[in-house]
């Protein structure tokens, strides 16, 4: 089981490029970064956590400009969104973001999306929030076309667009893969049907490993091979014997959080966690 890391690059943190090079040096075969364009001043969402929403949330960087800094520092450690917000950019825009990243890094790239909890932002975005889930799916399919095709179309209720050209291709093929942030039914039914993996989130569900053994059966119901279908825990506990639950269970990924800080605080974080690989 592989050990990554996940970190908000704040603007008043420690730098993408910095936290990275440093993950690389310590051993970790990933970094992640999460994906927020804005946070409206008012708006009726609240948040998930319960509280007040932590400044994290307003002062990272630009989601690929902060995975490209940390890209171009690193030589081996993959580079992940956790996640994108797919359903607040542009189509066509993000499939040429994400293949340039691919193949700039030489095919570092895991492509983290979800469909996102706040309303208010994705609005601003244009995008309907009952929809959302319908604009991902669309999304990641005309992606893929884009990707996999030298003259790409997709018709569908929410992106629709004629053959177009788009280049440079992805270098993992038949592109990065997909992991899915999203719990429950129809969760699984949206990893099975269009991701490569599941990314659930341990501060939304405890009850994880119950819950791959679930996505499998589904998969298996479903026609689908479920060794297809890849396990990445996003904010594991740094506990010996839930990591090894977690090994055992079969996840391929877990990731750490690191501390909204800078190095003086993270360089000691990213330490103590490269301990836990024995």
């Amino acid at each position: 089981m592989d050990h990554g890391v996940v970190t908000f690059q704040d603007d008043f943190a420690i730098r993408p490029d910095e936290v990275a090079r440093a993950a690389e040096e310590r051993g970790f075969e990933s970094i992640f970064f999460i994906d927020h364009t804005h946070i409206p001043v008012r708006r009726t969402t609240p948040y998930p956590l319960g509280g007040d929403l932590p400044k994290d949330y307003y002062h990272n960087h630009d989601l690929f400009v902060a995975m490209s800094f940390a890209a171009a520092a690193t030589k081996k450690i993959k580079i992940g969104s956790g996640i994108c917000l797919v359903i607040e950019r542009d189509v066509i825009t993000l499939a040429k973001e994400v293949a340039s990243l691919d193949s700039l890094s030489n095919g570092r790239v895991i492509f983290g999306i979800g469909g996102g909890w706040n309303r208010e932002e994705m609005e601003d975005h244009g995008t309907d929030f009952t929809t959302r889930w319908k604009r991902l799916r669309e999304s990641i399919e005309a992606m893929k076309a884009i990707w996999r095709d030298d003259e790409a179309e997709y018709h569908g209720e929410l992106v629709d667009f004629e053959k177009i050209w788009s280049w440079p291709k992805p270098v993992q093929k038949p592109h990065p893969p997909i992991l899915l942030g999203g719990h429950g039914e129809k969760a699984f039914d949206r990893v099975i049907r269009y991701c490569d993996g599941w990314m659930p989130l341990t501060w939304v569900d405890k009850n994880i490993i119950p819950e791959i053994r679930e996505l499998r059966e589904r998969a298996k119901r479903a026609g689908r091979d479920p060794q297809t279908i890849s396990v990445t825990v996003f904010g594991a506990k740094p506990d010996p014997e839930e990591l090894t639950a977690y090994a055992e269970a079969g996840v391929e990924r877990v990731l750490f959080g690191l501390p909204n800080a800078g190095p003086d605080k993270v360089l000691p974080a990213l330490d103590r966690l490269a301990k836990l690989r024995g």
